[in-house]
């Protein structure tokens, strides 16, 4: 049955209620204040890569639009990340956040240290809305709707409980408080003008939905990360004559090889997936990707039974 535009806004809105970020755990823990320092850290190196992406989905939604009209609005979103010209906009102010909390800017920005998943989410972002058309593209962007809510409750949170990032370090947040309504009320209008028809009205909401699912994704890599993974306590060394060094497990032997026991020897289960990973790159910096390989292969010693996940 086709809704009026009143019961597909109050549809989508009910989407956003229970399937929008500001339900998952990590951000709850976030805006409850028992983040570590290296979780804030964490989350936002990885998250910069997600604000990356948005002029680029931003940029394919302009291409899509045939209205020079709702081209001139969309673009400016593109101008609010990118800035008009350089040391603007909010990937400009997500990097000031990234000093605030004491990263270095340039391993932010060369994006060496992403997680896989973190990047796979975001990559998938991108890719929905290069393969759908301009009607399902905005719709996916409609998370804005509930965007700055999470916004004002995550600046309090920060301004309550993780005082040691300054206020410089903010005004990204601040910022998308007053954007993200503006540019929802865009997305809105033109979805419940546009989507007349039950199949376009469900395409929307299929479209919204994909769009929470990725940015759960996303944190789900990020608490993955901030996790410290530690050997399987049936898990056993054995160095074999004819097949090398084994760790054996009650149902079947993993070899490993040199790197990978350097890998295993440090998931002692107080160090981090991304302290792992940075302990890596610090001891073989000449070796490109190290740090994604390693996320890999942690992801994939898990599979085997190798690793359990720690606190």
């Amino acid at each position: 049955m086709t809704r009026s535009p009143d019961e597909l806004e109050a549809r989508l809105r009910e989407v956003g209620e229970n399937r929008y970020h500001h339900r998952h755990p990590f951000n709850l823990r976030m805006h409850e204040g028992t983040l570590s320092r290296e979780e804030v850290q964490t989350w936002v190196r990885n998250r910069y890569y997600y604000q990356t992406r948005i002029p680029i989905k931003d940029s394919l939604i302009v291409s899509k639009a045939p209205d020079p009209s709702f081209r001139r609005e969309w673009v400016e979103r593109i101008h609010d990340h990118d800035g008009r010209r350089p040391g603007e906009g909010g990937l400009e102010l997500w990097l000031a956040l990234a000093d605030a909390v004491g990263l270095s800017r340039g391993q932010v920005e060369d994006l060496s240290g992403v997680l896989p998943g973190v990047r796979s989410a975001c990559d998938d972002y991108v890719e929905f809305v290069d393969s759908h058309d301009l009607l399902s593209s905005v719709a996916a962007s409609l998370t804005e709707m509930f965007a700055g809510d999470i916004m004002k409750v995550r600046i309090a949170a920060f301004e309550k409980h993780y005082a040691w990032v300054t206020a410089e370090g903010l005004r990204y947040f601040r910022t998308r408080t007053v954007q993200a309504p503006k540019d929802a009320e865009q997305g809105l209008a033109f979805v419940l003008r546009e989507a007349t028809s039950e199949e376009d009205q469900e395409r929307c909401v299929a479209a919204l939905e994909r769009k929470c699912e990725i940015l759960w994704n996303l944190l789900d890599a990020v608490e993955r990360g901030c996790t410290a993974p530690h050997l399987s306590p049936h898990a056993m060394w054995r160095d074999d004559p004819a097949e090398g060094t084994l760790l054996v497990l009650p149902e079947r032997a993993v070899k490993i090889n040199a790197t990978g026991r350097e890998i295993l020897e440090t998931c002692d289960g107080e160090r981090s997936a991304v302290a792992i990973a940075s302990s890596m790159r610090e001891r073989h910096p000449d070796v490109a990707g190290i740090e994604s390989d390693v996320h890999e292969y942690l992801s994939e010693m898990r599979t085997l039974g190798v690793l359990q996940r720690g606190a």
